[in-house]
């Protein structure tokens, strides 16, 4: 390629990455998912459109593969652990159990219906029944969804993709004629438990060793923090785990560790998985060819509708009704379980080892996610409120990221007093912040000042707090005790050690 082709690639390039960041702002209008639009994209720029040919399966596969890897990341790393705990049981059974009566009831009713093959009926049953992090991510943070009841529906979406591929990978191998249901759970459970201690085990050692590095360079912290997330990925890989759910446990624990420059992390984070969500979904587009889908369509209806309005319901009600869900939240739960790239990823696995139907299969699936996404998308802001599950924007009351000195045994705190903080009010020398720490800058507006003991802080203040290593974690739990509980916090159960007067 020579330096006028590549300009010309470069051009091409660049002005497809605007035209699906302009998309966003169409789908947020238009009240539709992403996804579907840069799937159009991908139609457009191929065969059936300007022509560009694409049918490498197995390549996509890989690249589809390492896309869904960083949007677990950043779905990980923006969830509070804090809202998932309570649900993580009943997320973890949606994802195992739940999808597990999916797949028996839609392969069931496919088999039935359309009279195929059981194998292709298991295959479509399970590449269908895995809800999509992408998706769930993209469409339910536009949303005012109850804390509890969308951090149900993003973790199950993050913790469902590995049973599924297990699945779908033993179905389209040659030992499928060997396979028996008890070796395939136990399979499933072992990739299951060892992605998520390496996932947390790594998180943990990486939150360790980023708090205690001094980078030169404020940006070299997230570029660390994707590679230490990744390192968890390989090795879960690596032990024969699951390393989709190592990267998005090594996410949601990094996401909730006290890390340097955490804002600067999470935006950079945030704008690779926009880049991973528009490549995949283009490069999926890409892959279809349109004067297949008409005869794929009555299939994808079938397999869509078996889905969406019997396998999934059921197995919503059987999993969330033994933890006391009322109806309301489960019929909520089961029409927010979208689908997206992940089904349309899953379905290259049949095309990548050469399996008879394997292209009907993704464009049934392909079809499938289309339809049924134009159906449960738009008419998601309607059930929500329809189902009682929205509720007011709540900010968060107060903001605190941190970042090493360089050439000092110390840290810079940085908060933000939000809406709600019981910080408000409160004066500089009633803080009682441990000490080596004091309160150094507050930014108001557009004045910048050194505040005395006696300066009241105000809703949408910026406060820099210079505080000794290692009492980093007892100031920044102080900050946080004051935001909840106001001045007296911790009044009559002593203060700190060392604290001020």
């Amino acid at each position: 390629m020579d330096p006028a082709e590549l300009n010309l690639v470069l051009l091409a390039g660049a002005g497809l990455l605007l035209v699906a960041v302009a998309a966003v702002r169409v789908s947020s209008r238009a009240g539709l998912p992403s996804l579907l639009l840069y799937l159009a994209i991908g139609l457009a720029v191929g065969e059936a459109g300007m022509g560009l040919q694409f049918e490498d399966a197995q390549l996509t596969q890989v690249l589809g593969t390492i896309a869904l890897a960083v949007i677990l990341v950043e779905g990980g790393f923006s969830t509070d652990w804090r809202v998932v705990r309570p649900v993580a049981p009943l997320a973890a059974v949606l994802a195992t159990v739940g999808v597990g009566i999916s797949v028996v009831v839609t392969s069931s009713l496919v088999y039935v219906l359309l009279d195929v093959d059981v194998r292709t009926a298991i295959l479509l049953g399970a590449v269908a029944s895995s809800t999509d992090a992408a998706a769930v991510f993209g469409v339910l943070r536009r949303l005012p969804v109850r804390h509890r009841l969308r951090a149900t529906v993003e973790a199950e979406s993050g913790f469902n993709d590995p049973p599924v591929i297990i699945l779908v990978t033993v179905v389209t191998s040659p030992a499928w004629t060997d396979a028996d249901g008890v070796g395939i759970l136990g399979r499933i459970g072992y990739q299951l438990v060892v992605g998520l201690v390496v996932g947390y085990v790594v998180a943990r050692a990486a939150g360790w060793l980023l708090r205690r590095s001094a980078f030169p360079e404020s940006g070299l912290y997230p570029v660390a923090t994707l590679a230490l997330a990744f390192v968890a990925y390989a090795v879960a890989g690596v032990v024969g785990g699951s390393g989709l759910m190592a990267i998005y446990v090594a996410g949601l624990t990094l996401g909730n560790a006290r890390l340097p420059h955490r804002s600067a992390t999470a935006s950079f984070v945030e704008g690779l998985a926009w880049l991973a969500q528009i490549g995949l979904f283009v490069m999926l587009g890409l892959l279809v060819s349109p004067g297949r889908l008409l005869d794929a369509l009555p299939y994808a209806l079938v397999v869509g509708a078996a889905l969406t309005l019997v396998a999934r319901p059921l197995s919503v009600a059987l999993c969330a009704t033994p933890f006391r869900v009322p109806w309301r939240d489960q019929a909520f739960i089961s029409w927010a379980g979208l689908r997206g790239a992940v089904p349309i990823v899953l379905a290259t696995i049949p095309m990548s080892t050469g399996m008879p139907q394997a292209h009907r299969i993704f464009d049934v699936v392909f079809l499938l996610v289309v339809v049924f996404t134009l159906v449960q998308g738009p008419t998601l802001p309607w059930v929500t409120r329809r189902l009682g599950a929205a509720v007011d924007h709540q900010p968060r009351p107060v903001a605190i990221e941190s970042a090493p000195l360089e050439t000092l045994d110390a840290t810079l705190l940085q908060l933000t007093v939000g809406p709600g903080s019981q910080l408000a009010g409160v004066e500089v020398g009633e803080l009682r912040l441990p000490q080596p720490a004091a309160v150094s800058l507050v930014l108001r507006g557009q004045d910048i000042f050194a505040p005395s003991p006696e300066t009241v802080l105000r809703v949408g203040d910026h406060v820099l707090v210079a505080v000794g290593r290692d009492r980093h974690s007892e100031v920044e739990r102080r900050l946080h005790d004051v935001s909840d509980r106001g001045r007296l916090a911790g009044w009559y159960a002593g203060l700190p050690e060392g604290s001020a007067s």
